[in-house]
């Protein structure tokens, strides 16, 4: 049984080597890194969620100044005034 399995090992092995006259291309194990098609899309993810996270930061300091502001009172409104004074003709009160 194992010179059976030796005989089909160096059997197998000796035509693994074997010269057939085949050119194989060399294959390299370099891909793409970052200039890949994946590379890209992942740094375009990257750059478009800085972007976002950017905006939602600016938002939330937006909103904290408002309510800071908004606690202080500062925010109170003014009784509205008229730009220009109102024509006689509907001015009620003068008559």
């Amino acid at each position: 049984m194992l010179a059976t399995i030796l005989i089909a090992v160096v059997g197998t092995g000796a035509t693994a080597f074997a010269d057939n006259g085949v050119v194989q291309a060399e294959t390299t194990s370099t891909g793409f890194g970052m200039l890949g098609p994946v590379g890209l899309v992942a740094v375009g993810f990257g750059v478009i969620g800085m972007a976002l996270g950017v905006v939602r930061q600016r938002r939330k300091a937006r909103a904290k100044e408002i309510e800071a502001v908004a606690a202080a009172g500062a925010l109170d409104e003014e009784p509205t005034r008229p730009l220009e004074p109102v024509p006689a003709a509907l001015n009620l009160r003068q008559s």
